[in-house]
């Protein structure tokens, strides 16, 4: 059921995967506004057919595919598909074997659970935005690739897919809840473990993984450009410092943090950010470009792993993770909503296609 972010960026991973996916979409609609439909990534691999749910055949009609599915997946606010006539108890009384994906920010229950949200108020709630920052400012937004993404399609993908398992061996279907509160708060269990051990403290910037360790930063190039240094284990610090070629202040000592820091950046800053990944390739000096999200497409590592593909113009992540058996491609580009609603309903067995266009209850666009 299409929606926005990570209902349909999980519905993409599936298709990615190999699954057989039909978006379901509003007749005149369009999730993604902030680009054309045909360049909307997150809607590519799968067809998109138009269904005026207002309409008792539209339901009807999606009760119908429900019957032949494997999995939901839906994102819209707790009771709305209930309202709809889509809900829970009447997809699994069609198909006592359906796995009925909810992807929401708050969960299904909870004080929050009715009101609107974003990635970002999702986060906040979870703990995890005001853990992200340096040291004496504010926290820092970190895309929506914690929440939506991370915290909410990855979760949801593993849910479905674990519930699909317990389908396949017993029958039994089951509705599984994926808050992105929830799965923000378990992406936290390595530093939540960290704090619980003494050894994360709760100011921001001030911790090994925030920027609060001078050996696990950025550092600005000559050039304007950056380089990531993650050298936290000794010998791979070891190595940096013997290509940088200086002597640096003691990295156990937490008082020489500050003109360690201050050491790397002026190192840094002597060489363009080509010369430092010259330097550093090949080594296990944990040294790396920071590459802007345009040209990464151009790294030779990303180039020669096939990491990014390009299909009639748009460059998109390649299908991840990749399988000895399987593997996975890139399938049918994004459609506009409604672009395929005749050919998807008739490949999954709906043989009254033609009267539903006749009446209005789906659109071919």
């Amino acid at each position: 059921m299409v929606g926005i972010g990570p209902g349909p960026f999980a519905a993409m991973l599936l298709a990615d995967l190999g699954a057989d996916v039909i978006r379901v979409d509003r007749p005149g609609g369009q999730a993604l506004k902030v680009t054309a439909p045909e360049k909307d990534i997150t809607a590519r691999g799968r067809p998109s057919i138009a269904v005026d749910l207002k309409r008792p055949e539209g339901v009807e009609t999606v009760l119908r595919l429900v019957e032949r599915a494997d999995i939901l997946v839906e994102g819209f606010r707790p009771g709305v598909t209930e309202r709809l006539g889509i809900g829970p108890d009447a997809a699994l009384a069609r198909n006592p074997r359906l796995v009925y994906g909810r992807m929401t920010g708050w969960g299904q229950e909870g004080p929050l659970s009715h009101t609107a949200g974003h990635d970002i108020n999702y986060i906040s709630v979870a703990g995890a935005l005001d853990a992200i920052g340096r040291a004496g400012g504010p926290p820092q937004i970190p895309l929506n690739l914690v929440g939506d993404f991370a915290g909410g399609s990855m979760y949801l993908v593993t849910g479905v897919l674990a519930a699909l398992t317990h389908a396949r061996a017993t029958g039994e279907g089951q509705v599984v809840d994926a808050a992105i509160t929830d799965g923000t708060a378990h992406l936290l269990a390595m530093p939540l473990a960290m704090q619980a051990g003494g050894a994360w403290s709760s100011r921001r910037g001030t911790n090994l993984l925030d920027s609060g360790a001078p050996f696990y930063d950025v550092y600005e190039t000559s050039d304007g450009r950056w380089m990531s240094v993650g050298g936290l284990e000794p010998q791979f610090y070891a190595a940096m410092e013997q290509l940088l070629g200086e002597e640096l202040p003691d990295r156990n000592d937490l008082k020489q943090w500050p003109a360690l820091r201050e050491k790397l950046a002026a190192v840094f800053a002597t060489r363009s950010q080509a010369d430092w990944t010259a330097l550093f390739s090949d080594s296990d000096a944990c040294v790396a470009p920071v590459v802007p999200m345009r040209e990464a497409k151009d790294h030779p590592h990303n180039v020669a792993r096939g990491t990014f593909v390009e299909r009639d113009g748009v460059v998109q992540p390649a299908p991840a993770p990749r399988f000895s058996a399987t593997p996975a491609e890139l399938t049918t580009p994004p459609s506009a909503p409604g672009a395929d609603t005749t050919e998807a309903l008739t490949a999954w067995g709906v043989a009254d296609v033609e009267q539903l266009l006749a009446d209005g209850v789906v659109v071919q666009a």
